[in-house]
């Protein structure tokens, strides 16, 4: 199948993990079961193939930037390159929803770090953090705040 073919089925596969991440509290088990095991796994596996057929003859590396840009010229490894931070994003977003339930945080404070995450990996990944030190720092004052 071609880079651009793959591509085009990446995006919904992966908005589909992000759209259960989304409403989780209706399927939790189901969500963590497609959002966070089975859809990374198979763009796990896409990046995988796309990265043994096509590593050995890649021009570029990891020694320098200049080399790391070469290397996404190749329209296969760029697309290897973009599966792994759809996997990765989507993982760490169901880790998010899976933190947030054992920790009891409100699933809607968690819907902007799961924005967040989804768009821009890490400064999600940090908002999630926060809240969570937000949420463990304030959840043992009474409702009405401090005392």
């Amino acid at each position: 199948m071609q880079p651009d073919a793959l591509f085009q089925l990446s995006g919904p596969l992966a908005m589909t993990g992000w759209l259960a991440l989304a409403a989780t509290p209706l399927a939790p088990r189901l969500t963590q079961l497609v959002a966070g095991l089975v859809i990374p796994l198979i763009l796990s596996l896409g990046y995988t193939a796309l990265i043994l057929a096509n590593w050995s003859g890649a021009e570029g590396g990891f020694g320098s930037l200049s080399d790391v840009m070469l290397l996404f010229t190749n329209p296969a490894v760029a697309l290897a390159g973009w599966l792994h931070y759809l996997a990765f994003d989507l993982f760490v977003g169901a880790w998010e929803v899976r933190t947030a339930r054992h920790e009891r945080i409100p699933h809607l404070l968690v819907l902007p770090c799961l924005v967040l995450t989804f768009l821009f990996g890490p400064i999600g990944l940090l908002a999630f953090l926060g809240l969570r030190l937000v949420h463990g720092r304030f959840a043992s004052f009474p409702a009405g705040g401090a005392s």
